[in-house]
């Protein structure tokens, strides 16, 4: 599990296809090496990954993951190639700070942004989602986009706005973010429970007031 604040920015500086369909990435990071464990899941804009290798490129921690061939097709990972710039989310550990939302790092699809718009003191992207997706998405709910936890401003139809403050623009990937670009989209998980035990005759009021009182 993650919470979709950020750590770090990690930088792709290498693809190698494997078999099966896998494609193992190496990527590079400010993170201390030997705090990296075999088998450990971390966030790579958003999908959950786990590392099989570490090392070091260019002065700099450096760890493999392979991506199956489902998160190739789904995620923006399939588009990665070397120098590709990612978000990075080492996962959450039980007495840490939730700062986010809770984030699974299983990608639902991905998001286009339309616009962006910079103000003053944050910028404000509209962006059309896959229409199966969009019954998830509400005004002031959560959702992570490259791995980033944000609001919901605004929704209509298959599109909703986030406002993105100076911070989160800087230590993440979205601050390049720019029209025409695909980001990673993984729905709030409350929507989606409540929204299968809603097709299933459910009823959503009891589980919203049991999940308000945990």
């Amino acid at each position: 599990m993650f919470t979709g604040i950020v750590t770090d920015m990690g930088e792709v500086v290498a693809v190698e296809p494997r078999a099966a369909g896998l494609r193992r990435l190496t990527i590079t990071c400010s993170y201390d090496r030997a705090s990296i464990a075999i088998g450990a899941s971390i966030a790579c804009s958003g999908p959950c990954l786990t590392v099989v290798e570490t090392g070091t490129h260019a002065g700099r921690t450096s760890f493999a993951v392979d991506a199956a061939a489902e998160t190739l097709a789904v995620t923006t990972a399939g588009r990665w190639a070397a120098g590709a710039r990612i978000n990075l989310e080492r996962a959450l550990k039980i007495g840490d700070e939730l700062g986010g939302h809770l984030v699974s790092g299983h990608v639902d699809g991905t998001a286009e942004v339309l616009t962006r718009e910079d103000l003053p003191d944050m910028a404000r992207m509209t962006l059309r989602v896959p229409a199966p997706l969009a019954r998830f998405i509400a005004a002031k709910g959560s959702v992570a986009l490259d791995g980033v936890s944000l609001t919901v401003n605004d929704v209509d139809r298959d599109k909703l706005s986030v406002l993105i403050i100076p911070h989160t623009l800087a230590v993440t990937t979205l601050g390049a973010t720019r029209p025409g670009d695909a980001l990673n989209l993984e729905v709030d998980q409350m929507a989606r429970y409540a929204a299968r035990l809603s097709e299933a005759g459910g009823n959503v009021s009891a589980l919203l007031r049991g999940l308000c009182a945990c």
